[in-house]
């Protein structure tokens, strides 16, 4: 991995997509875990909002929640002779030797949004050797603000020991164990003493999200904490609260439109602001510069800041998805 792990703001990615004219055959693919996913949709927009500003054409294909179809979706990809293809994978293990083919092929790829290889075996700045960069939000730091932000909303009970329940994503993502980790640490450093009762999956949707906080509610109904490890989770969530009746601190995890809007009527009380449009601006942008030979890219870690918002700045966060 290159040494240069770069941070780069808003303003300054939108500046850079500027450069050399894109040639009429450039067509860009994007292959997209899925885009019923709201925020893998604004990671597709912001990769063909960032291409139309340059003129370059752009091909985004929808797995839909399917492995099987991710893969047939980047072999359609290579088959139309696309200049570079970024890839946000439905699972990162496999998603290795999805990167392996497309760069033997002698095509850049990027990793948008989730990490490629085993995050078990790799930290997630350890980018995988075959792609071009890995631009993310730091989901260990990000898991991080969200600690630190709950043991701050949890600091008016004076709990000893916090019960906490976690509504995590779905299995194969990387995200998953990186945002548990970055959340324990978090809370850890804010000396808030706490215990891990229960931990489920909910699949990044707002259904299974209300499922799943309303069968933990049902077995600990004295939980302190509910972490939902995404926004739409944390929506489902906040109905399955109000009709029990509980108390729970509530936290999500994304920064989406949704829940700043519950944050503000006072459902949701925290989050962690993340910008997906950005990700999908940045992945086009080093697709671009090492076609255009503007710039090399070399498993670079490409994030940006990612701060955890609660009531008291909620307006600093503008939801992206």
């Amino acid at each position: 991995m290159t040494e240069s792990t770069k941070l780069w703001a808003s303003a300054a990615a939108v500046g850079l997509l500027l450069g050399a004219p894109v040639m009429a055959e450039d067509i860009y693919g994007m292959s997209s875990d899925g885009l019923s996913f709201p925020f893998s949709s604004a990671i597709a927009k912001g990769f063909t909002d960032a291409a139309a500003e340059v003129g370059a054409k752009t091909v985004v294909l929808d797995a839909q929640g399917d492995i099987l179809k991710q893969t047939n979706d980047i072999d359609d990809l290579m088959a139309q002779g696309v200049a570079g293809i970024a890839i946000k994978p439905l699972d990162s293990v496999v998603a290795a030797g999805w990167a392996d083919k497309v760069a033997d092929a002698g095509l850049p790829v990027v990793a948008s949004a989730s990490q490629f290889g085993d995050p078990a075996s790799r930290p997630i700045d350890d980018v995988y050797e075959s792609l071009a960069a890995l631009v993310t939000q730091q989901e260990v730091a990000a898991g991080r603000e969200v600690g630190l932000l709950s043991a701050r909303l949890l600091a008016d009970q004076n709990l000893d020991v916090a019960k906490v329940a976690i509504i995590e994503g779905a299995a194969g993502y990387a995200e998953v164990s990186q945002r548990t980790e970055g959340f324990e640490a978090g809370m850890k450093e804010a000396g808030q003493g706490y215990e891990i009762v229960a931990a489920q999956p909910g699949d990044w949707s707002a259904e299974k999200g209300e499922a799943v906080c309303q069968n933990i509610l049902a077995s600990n109904p004295d939980v302190d904490l509910l972490f939902n490890q995404a926004d739409d989770m944390v929506i489902g969530c906040a109905r399955a609260v109000d009709a029990a009746g509980s108390d729970a601190v509530l936290v999500g995890f994304g920064g989406s439109k949704l829940a700043i809007a519950a944050m503000k009527q006072g459902t949701v009380d925290g989050t962690v602001c993340y910008k997906p449009e950005e990700i999908g601006r940045i992945s086009f942008k080093v697709l671009y510069d090492v076609v255009n030979g503007n710039a090399e890219h070399k498993e670079d870690f490409i994030t940006y800041p990612t701060p955890g918002v609660s009531i008291d700045n909620v307006d600093e966060c503008v939801g992206q998805w």
